[in-house]
């Protein structure tokens, strides 16, 4: 009896499934099914096609928008410029999945309901990310640093190749990036918003003409600005800083545009050593002294 009642439900089920899947194939290939996957594909490939023109255009307008308005701050344009392009992508992106999902008969209204709901569960996890994103908008409103900017925040340093809604990025002096949460940027050092300035140390024998010196080099010093746009004013000669027992240290001051200095103060090195040599004037050299023990 039971072997009997067990064959019956298997071939109950076995015609249930027959029955199933033969529905299942007639919708596949019924003309209906073939018109709605058309349909839909078409929604969906129109869909991407206007998301991708969107963003394109779109970002060509903020560019060109902002080239007009924001001519005397080139630092400020680029970095507005780059964050309102992203902010463009992320809202026709977050559009094209919406989108997407309506053409595929997927509730979106449900799904909505559900984030929200996910949404309270996870706002205290999400604490930080709207720290980062307040303190990315507060570093563009106050004009902390631009893209383009050398600064140093905290153990990272480097020029800032983009400040997006949620991070700074910066690429090193060795081509290394780094990638700094906004939230957590406290202090920053920015190198390229004032005028640089170095001072340049070089030794002479201690027994040099100072006032020959200072005459030659200031003199040089003198010619420098009209050949370097970098340079806001002449250099000027300081005089001696230092002597020791076989030399005297001079110093050299120079003010540049920001992050100029390194490049000017390499060719004043080479240039004065080159003065110096022609005039006769010996620079420091490290001695040596022997003394006799008396034969020991």
């Amino acid at each position: 009896m039971e072997e009997e009642l067990t064959i019956d439900i298997a071939t109950t089920d076995i015609k249930g499934l027959a029955r199933y899947t033969t529905k299942l194939w007639d919708y596949v290939t019924s003309q209906a099914f073939w018109d709605m996957i058309l349909e839909v594909t078409i929604k969906i490939a129109a869909i991407l096609v206007i998301s991708y023109l969107v963003v394109l255009i779109g970002k060509k307008v903020i560019a060109r928008v902002f080239m007009i308005r924001v001519r005397n701050n080139e630092r400020r344009q680029v970095t507005i410029v780059k964050l309102l392009q992203s902010v463009l992508s992320y809202l026709v992106y977050f559009s094209m999945i919406m989108g997407i999902l309506s053409a595929l008969n997927i509730q979106i209204a449900g799904l909505i309901a559900g984030a929200g709901i996910a949404s309270v569960a996870i706002a205290f996890g999400a604490q930080n990310l709207v720290k980062d994103i307040i303190t990315g908008f507060f570093i563009i409103l106050e004009d902390q640093f631009s893209v383009g900017d050398y600064v140093r925040i905290g153990a990272a340093e480097g020029t800032v190749i983009e400040i997006g809604l949620r991070t700074t990025k910066l690429k090193g002096t060795n081509g290394e990036q780094f990638i700094l949460p906004n939230g957590s940027i406290a202090e920053v050092i920015n190198y390229s918003i004032n005028n640089s300035k170095a001072m340049i140390d070089m030794q002479v024998a201690l027994d040099a003409n100072i006032e020959k010196v200072q005459i030659i080099i200031q003199d040089y010093l003198d010619t420098l600005p009209s050949q370097h746009e970098e340079l806001v004013s002449a250099p000027l000669f300081l005089g001696v800083t230092n002597t020791t027992s076989t030399e005297a240290t001079i110093r050299i001051t120079v003010e540049t545009l920001p992050l100029q200095q390194f490049a000017i103060s390499r060719v004043i090195r080479k240039d004065v050593i080159d003065i110096l040599t022609r005039n006769g004037i010996p620079l420091a050299v490290p001695k040596m002294m022997f003394y006799d023990k008396g034969g020991e």
